[in-house]
């Protein structure tokens, strides 16, 4: 272990692109990992440059969140990576969750000096659904979403093929709040015609309904 940790160091100290190198570590330690299917596993520095922001994302912060999230960074240094996805055709990674933290890198020279201007982050693989999906469960999580926001998101959800019971067990969102945010969408409205059979409940609540319909027949 000593000899092969002393050829890591000799390697790295050849090496023109340290970030990269050890990076290169870090993705071959990911695959030897059993528990390499979190993206947390393998977290990456990357140049901001390779960062983007998503289009869909939510979640506000206040500009007196904004200073102590940069104190924080600048105190105990970057504590979270980034969860984002890799688009090919931009050769981007677009982020689903950690905005902010990309935020106070990009307008905060004293953070991006500090890394090498380069951000940590770990990588998923979802199709856009499944990425706002992961955008609203991270942001719900923290008790932060603007309604304005997810009825967007929902929106278009919606119409990229989603069905209501869809949306609500993977956004944890109970029946009311989706049919508020369809409304506040208008997406009810371009649908007036359809005869709904309460699509939008859950499965949950949808086994919860035939229980007691049940237990009132026997």
């Amino acid at each position: 272990m000593n000899r092969l940790f002393e050829q890591i160091k000799t390697e790295y100290s050849r090496s023109q692109n340290k970030v990269g190198f050890l990076n290169d570590i870090r993705n071959y330690l990911n695959e030897l990992s059993p528990t390499n299917k979190h993206p947390v596993d393998y977290v990456r520095w990357v140049p901001i440059e390779k960062v983007q922001a998503n289009q869909y994302n939510p979640n506000s912060v206040a500009r007196n969140e904004l200073k102590l999230l940069h104190t924080s960074i600048d105190h105990d240094g970057y504590t979270q990576p980034v969860v984002t996805i890799y688009d090919s055709e931009s050769d981007k990674y677009i982020i689903v969750d950690g905005f902010h933290r990309y935020f106070v890198m990009k307008s905060h020279p004293d953070i991006a000096q500090s890394t090498g201007n380069h951000l940590p982050i770990v990588v998923i693989r979802k199709d856009i659904n499944d990425r706002m999906a992961s955008t609203i469960r991270h942001n719900r999580a923290r008790g932060k979403h603007a309604i304005s926001g997810m009825s967007n998101i929902v929106f278009r959800m919606l119409d990229n093929g989603w069905k209501d019971a869809d949306i609500c067990n993977e956004l944890g969102m109970e029946v009311d709040e989706l049919v508020r945010l369809k409304h506040i969408t208008g997406f009810s409205k371009l649908f007036k015609d359809v005869e709904y059979k309460r699509a939008w409940e859950s499965d949950r609540q949808i086994r919860y309904k035939k229980d007691v319909e049940k237990e009132a027949t026997s």
